[in-house]
């Protein structure tokens, strides 16, 4: 596999994932409507799940992913990456295992994963989504930043019965996509806020 391409991912952190959805949905799947899609991600505190990405260059890339809602994400990529990405304290910082100098860092507020990691999750806020559709096996989201749609966007899959959020494509600035398919979605669990610290992952890396 090649290295996930890293301004792409942070611009914007993500066929395979419709078909999974596909497997677990019932026979009567509906679209689930904003608020209840909005009040389903306010309810994820901690989660953990195992992911694949297919990044903008058709490579794969696979990986166990963390949060800690609001505001804190964890990608662990496994060989031959090793990448860490990092979301805390309102940066986005991408740890390169192959490098000895310190993260790359970017504003969170400035890619569309900071959608998800806010606060409060509000879809139906006005500007925020600029597409909502079924496809007969999944709810289909498409959200923006409404006061800087440049910044790129996040498109959710959700599936039903219960509510999961299964997959996200986010398309950067330049318009590439990087789309990232969820394993189970696990909530619940103490996750240590020092576990999302970008302090502490220069610390322990000596950067």
């Amino acid at each position: 596999m090649k290295p996930m391409n890293r301004r792409q991912f942070a611009l914007a952190l993500p066929a395979v994932a419709a078909a999974l959805a596909a497997t677990s949905l019932p026979a009567m799947a509906q679209q689930l409507p904003l608020n209840d899609l909005s009040r389903y991600l306010n309810s994820i505190t901690t989660a953990t799940a195992e992911f694949t990405q297919i990044n903008a260059d058709g490579s794969i890339s696979t990986g166990q992913i963390l949060l800690k809602r609001p505001g804190r994400a964890r990608f662990e990529y496994a060989a031959p990456d090793n990448t860490l990405v990092l979301a805390s304290a309102g940066q986005l910082a991408i740890f390169d295992a192959k490098s000895n100098t310190g993260p790359e860092q970017y504003p969170l507020a400035k890619t569309p994963l900071n959608l998800i990691l806010a606060q409060n999750v509000d879809l139906a806020r006005n500007g925020m989504v600029i597409a909502h559709r079924f496809d007969g096996t999944a709810t289909i989201v498409t959200a923006q930043d409404p006061e800087h749609p440049e910044y790129g966007n996040i498109q959710l899959m959700f599936t039903a019965n219960p509510v999961q959020l299964r997959q996200w494509v986010i398309t950067d600035d330049t318009g590439a996509q990087t789309t990232t398919v969820l394993g189970e979605l696990r909530q619940g669990g103490n996750l240590p806020d020092r576990t999302f610290s970008i302090g502490v992952e220069k610390d322990r890396r000596n950067l």
